[in-house]
């Protein structure tokens, strides 16, 4: 390349420099440049390489001065610690990888019994695990308030206050699910148990992949227009209305180099892809209509990018309009901190129309050199993993999904799971209909072969076989459906008990319909007999056939629980129950039925509040600490200290105070417990007077539930 033609992206790469580090450093210098693609001339390349010259031998004096004080390794230096790998998990890794010739055969894995599903219809007696929560993936508010057996107001209310805005129906990611779920109690557990795919980054991304970049914007700002223009097709045409109705995705050629360009009907979606851990967008291309300027959705599309630290590119739309203003857009943006590089700032601007494609050029170039500066990776090796934009039903096709390739080459026949559905790749199309053999990192494409469709931002990992899909499959819908069942069964275990002790209700309300008569009359007089304290069982409706919308609605309006006995619930009964929040239990034999009602009369007496005593310790030393105030330095007598305890300090056989664990550290390190025989520090809430000899003692309240 000639001198003469260099441009500052070009010197960025011969110095292996980001771009903006060069933009910087040729103000600093005193040089006039407008942006990434202004040219550099002679004097302006010598007078950064001087800069840089003199920057690496500074950095080489300091470092030989280290080495003349130090030496070539400081005393006492260790290498950072390796994050330890089990070998079953590297086992599980190498044999991902391996082709099925090199494969030992092994035999199918055998669940043991304490690790089958618990069935969902029965209630779950409250245990030590009732309060740990197994979530793979983001999930909506919602779905976090059935798992922990709450109102989703209380939730939302939650997160309120803790400065987390969310509405009933948002996806959150999995801290924010956790910081929420540990106000209420619960513990959340994101690992799968023993039978998950370890989907480990096993093969080093060192092959370059395309830009995979969405277009966001405010509506009727030509997003839709501008993409097909650039694909040379018609797709707003085909849309009712001209608006974009799903979400689609396509790969772009130009100038040898593949884009794929996601269309999104809104934000809202690729929000929700973002909160469920599916980061496939590389840039953002924010349309704003030259003649409208920034409006209300272009500021969320903005809020949107940079909550998930994606650069944008502006593409000023419609200039070809007589009343267009680009100055103003420009302006309006740089107030929401999108400034242009000719203003100084690090956004690219370009100003085209969809119509005429003027400008189009000049934005596929902008989009490639942002991905150059990216420096975007990734490996076709090892099994694949995509990304789900979206799922559907198609005649003579069954359940289908789209989706983009992040990692590994998808093939026709791979074993896959996806959430909670697998199956096996039957065939792949692309966004022209046509048949593709493979899928390669950042393609997108249709695939068919799923048994239940998958949600937008699963993610779909190739396995071994679809036995081994099948499995993790299961054992992922079985824990989900575990949890759900679990908490609605707390919601209407504590609605009655509300209204008992409000003394509105002294019995059990419940529906049956069973398939036949005899049932009906069997079912009803075993319920009819049975009682716990002062609770008994009150048939409100009884009869015969599957649920209906009917039956649902007279459970909302008597508070009643519906027992189903051999027979189906209808879809609309389903969608009803959900909307008004009444339980539906199905059976199949009636001594679970029976079983269950009777465990479910035991659950609604007021359990027992007892104290269980963990662990004593003694007060050996008193250490100041600052700004924390006295801190007692103990020794372990019996049993444990946890953080989460209550402690009580006896001194000379009396009780001075009682609190919480403020904080439990061994050797300046916070810890949950601390063992019998070992020494601690701790800190106890609203205390300070501490004395050698006192004795700590910790203890917890436990529920028990009466028999």
């Amino acid at each position: 390349m000639r001198q003469e033609n260099l441009r500052v992206q070009d010197l960025a790469k011969k110095h292996k420099l980001s771009t903006k580090a060069i933009l910087d450093l040729l103000r600093e210098l005193g040089y006039q440049v407008r942006g990434s693609s202004s040219t550099v001339t002679e004097e302006m390349a010598k007078a950064v390489e001087k800069v840089l010259e003199e920057q690496k031998k500074r950095s080489k004096q300091r470092l030989e001065r280290k080495k003349e004080i130090w030496g070539q390794r400081r005393p006492g230096q260790r290498r950072p610690p390796q994050r330890p790998t089990s070998e079953k998990v590297q086992d599980r890794i190498r044999r991902t990888l391996q082709k099925p010739s090199e494969r030992k055969p092994k035999r199918p894995p055998q669940r043991r019994r304490d690790r089958r599903p618990v069935r969902t219809e029965r209630p779950v007696e409250p245990t030590a695990t009732t309060r740990t929560l197994y979530i793979p993936a983001p999930i909506s508010v919602a779905e976090l308030a059935q798992m922990m057996g709450v109102e989703p107001i209380d939730v939302v209310k939650r997160a309120f206050e803790m400065g987390i805005m969310a509405t009933i129906n948002q996806v959150l990611d999995l801290d924010t699910l956790e910081l929420i779920a540990d106000s209420f109690g619960f513990e959340v557990v994101r690992e799968m148990p023993e039978e998950e795919l370890v989907a480990e980054e096993a093969e080093e991304l060192t092959e370059p992949r395309p830009p995979v970049v969405t277009v966001m914007g405010h509506v009727d700002h030509g997003k839709t227009t501008l993409l097909d223009y650039i694909r040379r097709t018609n797709v707003a045409a085909r849309e009712f209305g001209a608006i974009t109705q799903h979400i689609g995705a396509s790969r772009v050629i130009y100038e040898g180099h593949q884009i794929t360009f996601i269309d999104t009907p809104g934000h809202e979606a690729f929000t929700a892809l973002r909160a469920r851990g599916a980061q496939v967008t590389d840039i953002v291309v924010l349309v704003v209509a030259a003649n409208e300027g920034v409006k209300p959705q272009t500021v969320e599309a903005i809020n949107h990018a940079k909550a998930a630290g994606v650069p944008i590119i502006v593409a000023i739309n419609k200039i070809d309009l007589p009343e267009a203003d680009p100055e103003r857009v420009k302006r309006e943006l740089s107030e929401h901190g999108l400034i242009p590089e000719e203003w100084g700032g690090d956004t690219i601007f370009v100003e085209v129309s969809a119509k005429t494609g003027q400008g189009v050029p000049d934005l596929l170039e902008a989009i490639l050199l942002k991905a150059e500066e990216l420096e975007l990776r990734s490996t076709s090796e090892g099994p694949a993993r995509a990304v789900v934009l979206e799922s559907k039903l198609e005649k003579g096709r069954g359940p289908v999904a789209s989706v983009i390739v992040q990692r590994g080459t998808l093939k026709v026949g791979d074993a896959f799971v996806a959430g909670t559905a697998w199956g096996k790749v039957r065939a792949i199309y692309d966004e022209y209909n046509r048949r593709l053999k493979e899928l390669k990192p950042s393609d997108p494409g249709l695939v068919q072969g799923f048994d239940a469709l998958p949600k937008a931002g699963d993610i779909l990992q190739v396995v071994e076989s679809e036995r081994v899909a099948r499995e993790i499959a299961e054992e992922k819908a079985a824990l989900i459906k575990e949890q759900i069942a679990r908490g609605e069964q707390a919601t209407l275990t504590r609605r009655i008990q509300e209204m008992l002790q409000k003394g509105e209700m002294t019995e059990l309300p419940v529906i049956v319909k069973a398939d036949c008569q005899g049932s009906v009359e069997a079912v009803g007089d075993a319920l009819g007999r049975m009682m716990v304290e002062n609770i008994k069982v009150t048939l409100v409706h009884s009869g015969i056939g599957n649920v209906t919308e009917s039956d649902v609605m007279l459970a909302a309006a008597s508070n009643a629980l519906i027992l189903a006995f051999n027979v189906n619930i209808d879809g609309k009964a389903r969608e009803a129950a959900k909307r008004e929040g009444v339980t539906i239990k199905s059976y199949r034999l009636i001594y679970d039925l029976l079983e269950d009602v009777e465990l479910l009369l035991k659950s609604l007496l007021k359990p027992e509040i007892q104290e269980e005593v963990l662990g004593e310790a003694e007060v050996r030393a008193v250490f100041r600490v600052p700004k924390v105030g006295h801190v007692a330095g103990c020794y372990v007598l019996r049993g444990v200290i946890r953080r989460d305890a209550n402690i009580r300090i006896r001194r000379d056989g009396e009780v001075i105070h009682e609190g919480r664990v403020a904080s439990l550290k061994r050797f300046k390190e916070d810890v949950k417990e601390v063992a019998q025989g070992y020494e601690c520090g701790i800190k106890v809430q609203g205390f300070d007077d501490y004395r050698p000899g006192d004795i700590l003692e910790a203890y917890r309240l436990v529920e028990v539930k009466k028999a």
